[in-house]
């Protein structure tokens, strides 16, 4: 019996040491195929990079790359950019930052292959610390990597917020808000206790950020309301500084620290933006569930009442919040910066706002104001706008692109994971595209259009107003009447000129941005029964 037994151990401690070899060979053999897979893929990538170079750039420094050289250029980083690649005389660079490739483009040529032929493979977005914050952890269209998620939110921004039906549907909260601005305007001329200088940076923020509001939530802001600017000021600082080459969008080990300080910036205007839209969404969501509410008036209660197949909601209270907040993040900084812009240049020089009024005049008259059916024939005013784009874009960076796969452009090797930045600035001001590239010529972009209508988009990508492609901007059948209307209403209401002694107009064409707020005399010219 003993025996027996000892014979089982040993058969029991034979069997256990085979077992042990025979798992062992096979994880030998697993870690063995994954070295020599991760050693292949290697060569195969440094042999490509070998066949079809990298775009020229900078020699990185090991780990940081050339953020040093960025940070210590005393300069914002798109002026370093920019500068580099002029130097370096090329359209395409590749600046490697922490341990990503970026690749700012100037090239029209190249950016229709990066956005058009090649879209599929440079469709995502960057993982990046101002992203994740702006987007509340990644909840919205503009900011979401490609996924499922993206996908669910584009195509009910497509289907139900922005398409033509929708945008039919809201068209008189867009009318409404038209109506404002002209009252606004003119009760500022007419009161003679307050002085008829106009501030047309805030006239146009505002009036942007009211029609989007008016669409979401059925209110408005109040341009004298402090809480309202505080809103405001917190929008733009978001959309400042989301992805401002960060140190921790590239070295996300020092997030941490916030050597750049960008990440409390970005937590303390989100939180103040937020904080107004969030109460808002709270307050729609509770009338909803308690029953007080029957008939869907807005944007906000669309998104409340969509249901996924199964009855339930599809968005949770998180993705509505991101999402409201996100519409207006995208409404109000490119319309009303172009706006202003094309008032600082018509105001520098008359003629042109003089056309732009007589276009007005003739197709609309002094018996009617401006209505978004007019505005595909204001074509003169649309190009005075177009050109506005070109020159002084909102950013000089559109939002970032990163590749999913290792890709050929042009003759250069673009790795995965790369971060492609088309240069709003550098295709606008591209001389190898534009005859006299930093002047304000609204008529370059009749000759360009031919006898059809202008639009404010460029399919060729020779300018970026709102971006194409499988990421273009979802909200451009919005942001084009919405820029043109504020601009129609602006020269068909008022007659405007520069306050006398106004040294800080005296600014260079070549000046792609400008931090001081543009002050306007305005002064009616339509009958007072015309001011709603």
């Amino acid at each position: 019996m003993m025996r027996n037994f000892i014979f089982q151990n040993l058969l029991h401690m034979i069997l256990i040491v085979f077992l042990s070899t025979l798992c062992s060979y096979f994880l030998w053999k697993i870690v063995l195929s994954t070295i020599i897979l991760k050693i292949t893929s290697k060569f195969i990538s440094i042999r490509n990079q070998n066949t079809n170079k990298l775009p020229p750039g900078p020699k990185p420094w090991p780990l940081v790359g050339s953020l040093p050289e960025m940070l210590l250029s005393d300069k914002p980083a798109f002026v370093w950019i920019h500068k580099l690649m002029q130097e370096m005389d090329t359209e395409i660079a590749c600046i490697r930052l922490g341990n990503v490739h970026v690749i700012p483009v100037t090239s029209a040529e190249l950016a229709c292959r990066f956005l058009k032929e090649q879209d599929s493979v440079f469709s995502s977005r960057p993982i990046c610390m101002s992203s994740s914050l702006v987007s509340n952890g990644y909840m919205t269209t503009t900011f979401l990597p490609m996924g499922d998620q993206w996908v669910k939110m584009r195509r009910l921004l497509a289907s139900h917020v922005l398409s033509p039906t929708s945008l039919q549907w809201l068209r008189h909260k867009r009318d409404e808000e038209a109506d404002h601005l002209l009252r606004y305007v003119y009760n500022q001329c007419i009161n003679k206790y307050r002085p008829r200088v106009i501030n047309l940076r805030k006239v146009t923020r505002y009036y942007c950020a009211n029609v989007i509001k008016n669409m979401i939530f059925s209110k408005r802001l109040f341009v004298d309301e402090e809480e309202d600017e505080e809103q405001i000021d917190a929008i733009f600082t978001l959309f400042e500084y989301f992805h401002s080459f960060s140190i921790s969008d590239y070295l996300p080990w020092l997030i941490n620290l916030d050597l750049d300080g960008h990440k409390a910036i970005l937590k303390d205007a989100f939180a103040t933006a937020s904080k107004h839209t969030d109460h808002e969404v709270d307050q729609r969501i509770k009338i909803w569930k308690d029953g007080n509410k029957f008939v869907e008036e807005d944007i906000l209660d669309v998104l409340i009442m969509l249901k996924d197949t199964n009855g339930s909601p599809l968005l949770n209270v998180k993705e509505i919040k991101a999402q409201v907040l996100e519409l207006m993040l995208n409404t109000l900084d490119n319309p009303s910066n172009a706006v202003e812009w094309t008032m600082r240049h018509m105001l520098n020089q008359p003629k042109i706002m003089q056309r732009a009024m007589q276009e007005i005049d003739t197709i609309v008259g002094s018996n009617r104001l401006v209505q978004e059916s007019d505005l595909p024939r204001l074509n003169y005013v649309k190009a005075c706008i177009k050109e506005a784009f070109r020159l002084h874009p909102v950013a000089a960076f559109n939002a970032p692109h990163v590749s999913v796969d290792d890709a050929i452009v042009g003759e250069y090797f673009i790795p995965r994971g790369s971060v492609v930045l088309l240069s709003r600035l550098g295709l606008g001001r591209n001389p190898n595209i534009w005859e006299d590239p930093l002047k304000f010529k609204p008529e370059r972009h009749l000759l360009l259009g031919g006898p059809g209508e202008v639009v404010l988009t460029d399919s060729e990508l020779r300018l970026l107003s709102f971006s194409i492609g499988r990421r273009g901007c979802p909200a451009v059948k919005l942001g084009s009447p919405i820029t043109t209307m504020l601009l129609a209403r602006l020269l068909q209401g008022f007659t405007w000129s520069l306050p006398l002694k106004s040294p800080q107009y005296d600014f260079f064409e070549c000046d792609p941005f400008c931090n001081m707020p543009l002050f306007a005399l305005a002064k009616p010219r339509l009958s007072s029964g015309m001011y709603p």
